[in-house]
């Protein structure tokens, strides 16, 4: 069995077995994941250990975030080492020093009213703004609305509503920012990547793609832009070909320039994927993919005792 595959300008290589958990320890899903200065690899997950952190050759390092979570959704890494971690089901976002302290929290703990515009109802991920410390706030699965933030945590302003016009959305997944401080955010359910400027607006869209799930845009120039793409969750949908579960690769344009996985969702072949949520990049251009694969696949068939993959290495050629 094949594990490298080339698509456009890009080839990468499985290495499945990276990340080097101490004994009977497993991520059950992976949610987010975040790459240091140094290429530390940060594995957010809805485990016993919701962050375990590993060296760029996959040697454990420690784990943190024991008890503090409800349910681990999002994370980002500020470069002075600070975490932005959401938790969805806590409806909070933490700010964690670089020697894991709690710096602050934002939120009460408590949802705000379903879709009533005001943060949390099932927060999912931070972006920061270039230069500034500020930070914005995809919020989220019980929400329609961004909401951007001052360097200490003082809402600054919100926008967003349900729909799908342009500036509306159906689940802000996941948001980030470019050099040029545009904010791109994965509409998921509306199929789009919205593109907005530092203070709200709507500068464009990005179509061609299914249920966008995670972003990230690396900082080398040119940037890209790389996204994973969720399957079907409805279960009328199984069997048809070639809609999501894969990562694609993008320029800041929206030109795709390549794409992996294959035409339908599974763990059987090296590229094949479940439920990839998150994706992100070290400073050589390998690739982390995370999934969460038991949550997707008790959507769409029975549960079943549970030995699907969630976590993978793409090693750039």
């Amino acid at each position: 069995m094949n594990d490298s595959a080339r698509n456009g300008d890009f080839a990468f290589r499985i290495d499945a077995n990276w990340a080097k958990l101490p004994d009977g320890w497993n991520f059950f899903e992976v949610v987010d994941i975040a790459v240091d200065s140094i290429d530390n690899v940060y594995i957010f997950s809805r485990s016993e250990h919701p962050l375990t952190v590993f060296d760029k050759d996959g040697n454990f390092l420690y784990s943190w975030g024991e008890g503090i979570f409800k349910r681990p959704h999002g994370i980002t890494i500020a470069p002075d080492g600070s975490l932005y971690c959401a938790d969805d089901w806590g409806h909070v976002v933490h700010k964690v020093s670089p020697d894991k302290e709690i710096v602050f929290t934002i939120g009460t703990g408590q949802p705000a009213p379903f879709h009533g515009g005001e943060p949390f109802n099932l927060p999912t991920k931070v972006a920061l703004e270039p230069g500034t410390g500020n930070f914005y706030v995809s919020d989220g699965y019980g929400n329609a609305r961004v909401h951007k933030y001052s360097a200490n945590g003082e809402r600054l302003f919100s926008w967003g509503r349900a729909g799908s016009d342009p500036g509306e959305f159906s689940l802000p997944h996941s948001i980030c920012t470019d050099k040029q401080g545009r904010v791109y955010i994965t509409d998921r359910e509306n199929h789009r990547i919205q593109i907005f400027d530092d203070t709200g607006r709507y500068i464009t869209q990005w179509t061609n793609m299914f249920r966008p799930c995670g972003i990230f845009i690396t900082q080398d120039d040119p940037q890209l832009v790389i996204v994973s793409e969720m399957p079907p969750s409805m279960p009328f949908m199984n069997g048809i070909p070639n809609l999501g579960a894969r990562i694609i690769m993008c320029d800041l344009t929206g030109k795709r320039l390549a794409a992996f996985g294959e035409s339908l969702p599974g763990d059987d072949l090296p590229f094949q994927f479940w439920a990839p949520h998150a994706v992100t990049a070290d400073s050589q251009g390998n690739l982390y993919v995370g999934e969460v694969s038991y949550t997707h696949y008790s959507i769409v068939s029975p549960p079943q005792p549970w030995t699907r993959r969630c976590f993978r290495k793409l090693v750039r050629l």
